[in-house]
């Protein structure tokens, strides 16, 4: 009910602004259009991948991996794994849901999430060029520490 609400809602918002100023409304439009026609084919690989590592991989394995009863051991897997993916918000969510649905832990899910979005293993090369080693190296380390703090907190939060 709420998602038909929010639709209702982007649509009379979008009637009004066509009304109030049309040519500024397509360009509007057409732009979203064109960040939409970017991130399709992004999108579309990660949810095949995603698929397919879903179905090969039993919600046995996730859930001995990164499932509850994995610990410490399963947070840190799902760490390292969320610190060197590079995955957008928009799919890491739907992921984190389907992990979650195939057995995976709650605190295991939250680093995971938290080391996804916070550490980048993989663009520490153009963040050495921006900000330099020690600050590259200060904050990703930070946020890879923190990512288990938001893990301690959801886990006590949510249990």
């Amino acid at each position: 009910m709420f998602t038909i609400v929010l639709y209702i809602l982007a649509l009379v918002l979008l009637i009004v602004s066509f009304i109030k100023d049309t040519g500024k409304t397509k360009m509007a439009l057409k732009k979203a259009w064109k960040s939409f026609e970017n991130i399709l084919p992004q999108f579309i690989v990660i949810l095949i991948i995603v698929g397919i590592m879903l179905a090969a991989i039993s919600p046995e394995v996730i859930s001995r991996l990164i499932g509850n009863q994995s610990g410490w051991t399963g947070m840190l897997i799902a760490a390292v794994i969320g610190a060197i993916t590079l995955v957008p918000g928009f799919v890491a969510f739907p992921l984190a849901a389907a992990l979650l649905n195939g057995g995976a832990g709650l605190m295991q899910i939250a680093v995971f999430i938290s080391t996804l979005m916070m550490v980048g293993i993989v663009t520490i090369p153009v963040e050495i060029s921006y900000f330099g080693k020690k600050a590259t190296f200060l904050r990703n380390g930070m946020a890879f520490l923190f990512s288990f703090v938001v893990a301690l907190v959801i886990g006590v939060i949510l249990r």
